[in-house]
């Protein structure tokens, strides 16, 4: 159990409900002809050295003059609203493996792009490749609805190379505002929120434990996906007990809320971040095109940030997997 539990509601950027942005669209940083410019120079000089991802390091994609940018979306999601969407990379002017190494190289320039499976994969290939009559099939390699989560990184970052023919949208949700509707409506049920579940897939063999909530040096983190906490407890022969299933039940029902998401249909080119311990993301089904080079297709991005918050020894930090000598650096993740 955390030592500290936050009796307070929070207050500031972090704590946003999606209905606050009707009329609101700084969230989104539209890039300029200048900042494109420098993508371009970026992409040249790393051709120039015969570079391609995945054996590209942050010397060859020189974006120093957008540093200053880039400080303020890493600040924006430690310390401010925790996610943002990037818009306007001219995704038509690419080939698909210069959107790899655009999508790579900046995420080199915010963290430290860190390994989505233990074959050592740096970008995520999210695609309905997967049979849904297989129980082994992950929800992202589906068409189906994927369920609000966190991912085991500090950022996620998802760029959109092709659209679903319909549906797909992705939806965001404060953990933050979560909490505080928590606090404010079921305030009894506060310490089970920091009491360590059983996690599966958490990049261990085995299920490991983690509270979903923790307050540590005034900042709150959370990690859910009630999936994950179900399948950890069934792994480890320790059933939910009643109480605990209320907690989820509330804990859904509150996330759920349209109130509390912002919901945002990714267009070619867009990149969307997310910090993991402050936004919770999801997507909704889609209908996809026939033709396999139509089909919708995102990259995902685990980053490591040198601005990350402190966390608790109860609540372990989760950045990706080990890297193995020999990776191949692209191919398809644990949820997205």
């Amino acid at each position: 159990m955390s030592e500290l539990i936050l009796k307070e509601p929070i207050i500031g950027a972090a704590a946003w409900l999606g209905s606050s942005f009707a009329n609101d669209e700084s969230w989104i940083h539209r890039l300029t002809a200048e900042e494109i410019s420098v993508i371009d120079a970026a992409m040249d000089a790393m051709k120039s050295r015969g570079r391609a991802f995945p054996d590209v390091e942050k010397g060859d994609f020189p974006i120093e003059a957008l540093a200053p940018m880039l400080a303020r979306w890493s600040d924006a999601l430690e310390n401010g609203r925790g996610f943002l969407l990037v818009r306007g990379l001219p995704l038509h002017r690419y080939s698909e493996e210069d959107a790899y190494a655009i999508c790579y190289g900046l995420g080199l320039h915010m963290g430290l792009p860190v390994c989505q499976n233990p074959r050592g994969d740096l970008l995520g290939e999210v695609m309905a490749v997967g049979d849904i009559k297989d129980k082994h099939t992950r929800v992202y390699q589906t068409n189906l609805y994927l369920p609000y989560h966190s991912d085991p990184s500090d950022v996620v970052g998802l760029m959109c190379l092709r659209m679903a023919k319909t549906g797909g949208l992705s939806s965001l949700v404060s953990s933050a505002s979560i909490y505080n509707r928590i606090l404010a409506e079921h305030r009894e049920m506060l310490g089970l929120y920091y009491k360590p579940m059983w996690y599966a897939h958490l990049g261990e063999g085995l299920p490991g434990r983690s509270p979903i909530f923790s307050y540590h040096e005034g900042k709150l983190s959370c990690r859910y996906l009630r999936q994950y906490i179900e399948l950890g407890h069934e792994l480890r022969e320790q059933p939910l007990s009643r109480v605990e299933v209320a907690a989820l039940d509330v804990f859904d029902s509150i996330m759920m809320d349209p109130s509390m998401r912002i919901d945002m249909m990714l267009e070619p080119g867009d990149i969307q971040f997310a910090n993991n311990y402050a936004v919770l993301h999801s997507r909704t089904s889609f209908e996809d095109h026939d033709a396999e080079a139509l089909r919708r297709k995102m990259l995902r991005l685990w980053l490591k940030m040198p601005n990350a918050r402190a966390l608790a020894p109860e609540f372990p930090g989760r950045n990706g997997f080990e890297r193995p000598s020999g990776s191949p650096g692209v191919g398809a993740g644990l949820v997205a």
